[in-house]
């Protein structure tokens, strides 16, 4: 091959890596020969893993696309499928538009753009302006919290008091330790800026005292699982308000009646919250298998006082919610009867253009 052509395949490899379109290359037989970075990321995977996959069954395709697949490596002709449903690696729905063009080799190249990522854009842009309004209301319920959870800690503080056994005490210690802590989140609430207090922390710490938290009060036939990606470094958090939002969100789940609960993490690159891209992001997905979540609710479900249970008070979403914005991070969540996954994106790195 001439010393330009080399240089000419070597300048078109760069420029598939560079670009923010997902490209794919798949062979005769739609096994996955090549796919950029931008793919990866998109599609959840990695190319080490993938190469030499059915790629229908990465991502879930129907019977329809395959079936055009095929008579593109027939005809030769290209199409555009529009408002096409894949699903990524961890199992997400998306929308995207595909265009298959055949190659000269007799392959079929894919470029993919992901048509619903304005619509998730357009909803966390809602979801952050809705906490604002939720935080205003919040902060006037936490100036009615903190009168009881005083006159509780001091009555806590009387009866230990009173008391000969120092096991009789660890429960009144509990009391205290408790409202001390219930108090803290509610001065934060209060607070002019509500700037998180951030330490290096490990994300597992924080979703294995979840965890212990929750196993503690003995949910009846509940099932606590978990899978963890165990490279995800530590980061600068507030490891108390993240214990209290993912402990929000699992005590929901078991109140409503899952049988099964999994805690799970990753992370996940370039991704947007809001109108801000970061190039690292901790994912926490928290998947029940309760009853979901009513259609006419999920629109309102993190608004304060909204609720499925006539005994909730309606404010544990909104208060996660608040908890993780104060971290720059987000909550989103999908739901149908057997499955519901709340997710928390949490930002790893600093935010670029």
């Amino acid at each position: 091959m001439p010393l330009s052509d080399h240089h000419q395949t070597g300048s078109t490899a760069q420029l598939l890596e560079l670009l923010n379109t997902a490209v794919l290359l798949l062979d005769q037989q739609l096994k996955l020969v090549y796919l950029n970075p931008a793919a990866e990321n998109l599609l959840e995977i990695s190319r080490r893993q993938v190469t030499g996959q059915y790629w229908p069954d990465v991502v879930k395709a129907g019977a329809a696309l395959v079936e055009r697949l095929n008579e593109t490596l027939e005809m030769q002709g290209p199409f555009t499928e529009r408002e096409l449903e894949l699903h990524t690696a961890s199992g997400q729905r998306m929308t995207v538009d595909c265009t298959v063009t055949p190659s000269v080799e007799g392959n079929l190249l894919l470029e993919i753009t992901q048509v619903d990522r304005h619509l998730r854009i357009a909803h966390e842009e809602h979801l952050l302006v809705q906490q604002q309004a939720a935080r205003e209301l919040l902060r006037g319920i936490a100036h009615e919290i903190k009168n009881p959870l005083g006159g509780l800690r001091g009555a806590a503080q009387l009866l230990e008091s009173e008391l000969d056994g120092e096991a009789l005490k660890e429960y009144t210690r509990v009391i205290i330790g408790e409202a001390d802590r219930l108090t803290r989140l509610v001065d934060r609430m209060l607070g002019p800026n509500n700037v998180p207090e951030n330490r290096i922390i490990n994300i597992h710490q924080v979703l294995e005292h979840v965890r212990s938290l929750v196993d503690a009060e003995s949910y009846p036939g509940l099932e606590l699982l978990r899978f963890y990606d165990p490279s995800i470094p530590e980061f600068a958090a507030d490891a108390e308000l993240l214990v209290q939002a993912v402990l929000n969100l699992v005590r929901n789940a078991a109140q409503a009646g899952a049988r099964k609960i999994t805690l799970g993490s990753c992370t996940q690159r370039q991704f947007t919250i809001g109108h801000t891209r970061y190039k690292l992001v901790i994912r926490i997905d928290i998947i029940d298998d309760g009853p979901g979540i009513p259609a006419d609710m999920q629109e309102r479900i993190f608004y304060p006082m909204v609720t499925g249970r006539a005994e909730g008070t309606g404010l544990g979403l909104s208060i996660a919610q608040s908890m993780i914005n104060q971290h720059q991070g987000i909550i989103e969540f999908t739901s149908e009867p057997g499955q519901t996954v709340f997710t928390i994106f949490l930002p790893l790195e600093v935010a670029h253009d």
